[in-house]
């Protein structure tokens, strides 16, 4: 029997500060986050690699991996990478451009609908969800306030384009692991 929703806990961002372990909070309910893997590693150390050199050109963005993510008292993620400009503090604070999730059974609900719903809401620009396992990734754009899918790839190179940035990232490389 599940317990009613008003009994359920609820917790604030003055409470996860607290925490041991790694935790995010969605609206008010803790989630512990799942120790990675080799390959889900792997597939992180390669993406940023690509995006910082990508990123050379385009003043005061940057990708930060592993970053809290303070949405508001109630929500804050970890995304596995965040691309972000023009952020001063310790924290993300405010809508990344890019956010990557590196996705495995135990994340996919979370990552393909949770967080996707709140990344929408919240104006990131576009979304990559990867699948080491199967070797692909899908990737979300925001327009007209939702995401649409705008590609599925594999081996392909894909433009993103923000604050009068342009950077490509080869998919291919990527994902061999």
């Amino acid at each position: 029997m599940a317990l009613p929703k008003e009994e359920l806990p609820f917790y604030t961002y003055e409470d996860y500060k607290t925490w041991q372990g790694d935790w995010e909070l969605i609206k008010g309910i803790p989630f512990a986050l799942v120790s990675p893997n080799l390959d889900h590693q792997r597939v992180v150390a390669k993406i940023l690699y690509q995006l910082i050199r990508e990123l050379e050109n385009c003043r005061n963005c940057e990708a930060v991996p592993d970053t809290d993510y303070i949405i508001d008292e109630h929500t804050v993620l970890r995304p596995d990478i965040a691309v972000i400009c023009n952020e001063k503090g310790e924290k993300i604070t405010r809508a990344p451009k890019i956010i990557f999730e590196v996705v495995s059974k135990s994340t996919a609900k979370v990552d393909e609908i949770t967080k996707k719903k709140i990344y929408e809401e919240e104006g990131v620009n576009y979304y990559v969800l990867v699948y080491p396992s199967l070797k692909k990734a899908k990737i979300y754009k925001l327009e007209e306030e939702k995401y649409k899918k705008i590609a599925d790839v594999e081996n392909e190179t894909v433009e993103f384009t923000f604050e009068n940035c342009k950077i490509k990232l080869d998919f291919s490389k990527i994902l061999d692991v």
